[in-house]
């Protein structure tokens, strides 16, 4: 399977946006925008109208924001689910019980975690007994 050459245009939209928004640039441009709101209150007397403007904007930027941001992070995790699903299946000796583990109810995936929890505790006091009969 080869990566589609051509995605939807919210796809490539989210992507080109999320590139440029995570850029130092766009934080120095944000940063820019607020110190010539703030600068411009004595100018506007501070007035309601003055403190509308930034919350009108700031608030329909993050609006927009959170489903672009959220369009990415899907994205990400999506490939990333399915990389870890491909090293597991590929690996001899893996547990293929951790395929699809994102579709586990939250209980599942705590059960699951105590027993590798309880398999890293039986390795690391296997390690410390190793090493204090060589110490002796």
């Amino acid at each position: 399977m080869t990566p589609a050459k051509k995605n939807t245009l919210f796809t490539r939209f989210a992507k080109w946006t999320s590139r440029i928004t995570g850029q130092p640039g766009a934080f120095a441009v944000a940063t820019a925008t607020l110190v010539v709101w703030a600068l411009s209150g004595p100018f506007f007397g501070f007035s309601d109208t003055w403190q509308l403007i930034i919350n009108t904007g700031t608030t329909i930027v993050t609006f927009l924001m959170v489903f672009l941001i959220q369009n990415t992070q899907n994205r990400d995790s999506e490939a990333i689910h399915v990389k870890l699903d491909e090293l597991i299946r590929s690996t001899r000796g893996a547990n293929n019980q951790l395929l699809d583990l994102e579709e586990l109810e939250v209980e599942e995936l705590d059960k699951l975690r105590d027993e590798y929890e309880a398999l890293a505790e039986k390795a690391r006091s296997s390690i410390k007994k190793r090493k204090s009969v060589k110490a002796r």
